[in-house]
């Protein structure tokens, strides 16, 4: 096996550009549209982005499932398109769909796992059963994975991408579908990981308080394309003033953008659209009076509303002012940004 280049960089992706055929008549899909970013070794690195941004296609990329139109990649000191086979060596890699054998054991699938990287049984063995202790499914040891719970299932599928000792773990949305106390459970593996090993996680998630609870670091994606890179201390530093947001009634759109345009202490204003009602979004610095003001002036104005809140920047807020809609707006129309 080839002698690992020593480095301080665990990946690093330059100008990746990906793009699928878009089928009978409909335009080709561009996945990736010039990504980059670097991951330092020894953290949690989330790429954040809506389903469809472009972060499965970068894992695929990262992971050698896939190769990329033009661009870079390096992972564990390894180019992904001339240095394939050393880079499987040294990263894991779970998927958003499950690669246990439900008619097998945990047991008998960590056994296998291992025997296909090379362990003779004995080693495959003694790593099956302290992977078992370590993600706390000693107890589901002979159980047929049909039969264990989601939250046993995935954690199942992380301690298969880990029986080899990788030095880069990609994780592609590994909570999808967990319950809460699954999903809170997954992250205390997740944290316990990176804390107790020089492993490296690279995290691909849509939930934004996972990437704000977990990550070191993180990349925000859209359309292929980096938004804005950082912790996310920094990420939400990054915006002065709080965050209001009001809930619209059937809104009547030049009526609501003429009311907030009249109060002085908004500004950067959004108007989303969603199905027959809406959401305003704005910044300000009056966090002591901004609630009664919009309260007076949207009811002298008639414009109907729901509850108005000011909160602390999120990531919600750096995606929308980065992105220019928020997070949770997906396909939802932006109406106004001024």
């Amino acid at each position: 096996m080839p002698v690992t280049p020593l480095s301080s960089t665990a990946v690093e992706v330059r100008e990746l550009v990906k793009t699928y055929p878009g089928g009978r008549r409909k335009p080709d899909v561009r996945a990736l549209d010039g990504l980059s970013f670097t991951i330092a070794a020894g953290t949690v690195y989330g790429m954040l982005g809506p389903n469809g941004a472009g972060k499965s296609t970068t894992t695929k990329i990262c992971t050698t499932l896939s190769r990329a139109d033009s661009g870079s990649a390096r992972v564990a000191g390894f180019d992904v398109t001339t240095d394939a086979a050393a880079i499987r060596h040294r990263l894991g890699y779970v998927s958003q769909g499950s690669g246990a054998d439900p008619r097998q054991s945990p047991f008998e699938n960590l056994v296998m796992a291992a025997r296909l990287h090379g362990l003779n049984r004995h080693d495959a063995m003694t790593r099956a059963t302290a992977l078992l202790d370590q993600f706390q499914l000693a107890d589901a040891r002979d159980r047929k994975v049909a039969k264990l719970s989601g939250g046993m299932r995935r954690k199942l599928d992380v301690a298969v991408g880990l029986v080899h000792t990788p030095q880069v773990l990609f994780l592609d949305e590994p909570t999808t579908g967990l319950d809460p106390q699954a999903r809170a459970e997954m992250w205390s593996e997740i944290r316990r990981l990176a804390t107790e090993s020089a492993l490296t996680v690279v995290l691909t998630t849509h939930y934004l308080e996972e990437a704000d609870e977990l990550a070191d670091r993180l990349v925000i994606i859209d359309h292929g394309r980096a938004v804005i890179e950082g912790t996310p201390a920094q990420l939400k530093s990054t915006l002065d003033g709080d965050t209001v947001s009001v809930e619209l009634l059937a809104p009547d759109i030049e009526a609501v953008r003429t009311v907030s345009a009249g109060i002085p202490t908004l500004r950067d204003i959004v108007i989303e659209r969603d199905g027959p009602n809406g959401r305003l979004i704005a910044r300000t610095d009056d966090l002591s009076g901004v609630v009664g003001r919009v309260v007076t002036e949207f009811d002298a104005a008639a414009i109907p509303f729901g509850a108005v809140s000011v909160s602390r920047p999120s990531l919600d807020d750096v995606y929308l002012h980065y992105a220019g809609r928020s997070y949770r707006s997906g396909d939802h129309t932006q109406e106004v940004a001024a």
